[in-house]
């Protein structure tokens, strides 16, 4: 019974750390530590652009005031869902196991959305009680959470950053939606780019359960590497389309 005891032990020093001041300001006075959490918006926003659109389908046979409620309601569900999840989760991920499974996890999201081209249908707009519209939303804001989540604790294992990161990134999704719709739109290699950071995050995740660690500096460069790459080729293509 150590292994529970161990969890629990983990659980309880996870959740204190939410509470905990100085790993607050640890958190907020680490350069390394905002950048992870930059990468981890920029990889929300691009991934969940369309999702923010599913959900505003799903509520869009509410009156006005309710599909507000709708989604407030689902905000606070995501909230809760990653609450639960980086407190279990950074003690579950120290296992050899977890990280392979996790790693692989994040290999088929990308194969599948590079290779496969992620086509899952467009959701129906069936008229629901409001209730049960706050619970189809609270079920899709978890399954949208799911796998930028595992890519998370690809990045880390801070509580704070952790949730930071998410925090942000799904005020992201709900809040300028439309704006990483334009710039999908205007460069849509992009979304195939949120994909080969998810693949790089992977190889990061399980390089480190060989022990082999990338230094923070050289994995940003690659992350802006690849963002900044896939604008300046989508242009080079539209260019050359134009001419």
């Amino acid at each position: 019974m150590d292994w529970l005891y161990n969890f629990i032990q983990s659980a309880v020093e996870n959740y204190g750390q939410f509470f905990s001041w100085d790993a607050i300001t640890s958190t907020l006075s680490d350069p390394v530590s905002w950048g992870i959490i930059a990468s981890l918006i920029l990889l929300e926003g691009l991934l969940s652009a369309d999702n923010a659109l599913v959900l505003a389908v799903m509520v869009k046979h509410l009156p006005e005031k309710q599909r507000k409620k709708a989604l407030f309601y689902g905000i606070l569900g995501a909230y809760v869902f990653r609450f639960l999840a980086i407190g279990l989760g950074t003690y579950l991920v120290s296992f050899t196991a977890v990280k392979v499974a996790g790693a692989l996890y994040l290999f088929y999201i990308a194969y599948k959305g590079l290779f496969k081209g992620g086509d899952e249908g467009e959701a129906e707009n069936k008229p629901m009680s409001f209730w049960k519209t706050v619970l189809m939303v609270e079920l899709m804001d978890i399954a949208f959470s799911i796998d930028s989540v595992v890519a998370a604790f690809g990045l880390s294992n801070q509580v704070w950053v952790l949730f930071l990161g998410g925090l942000l990134g799904v005020l992201m999704m709900r809040g300028v939606a439309q704006v990483f719709l334009k710039l999908i739109e205007k460069f849509p290699e992009l979304e195939m780019a949120a994909f080969i950071l998810i693949a790089i995050i992977a190889a990061k995740m399980m390089l480190g359960v060989f022990g082999i660690h990338v230094p923070h500096l050289a994995f940003f460069g690659v992350l802006i590497g690849v963002f900044a790459g896939t604008i300046y080729y989508s242009s080079m293509k539209k260019k050359k389309t134009a001419q």
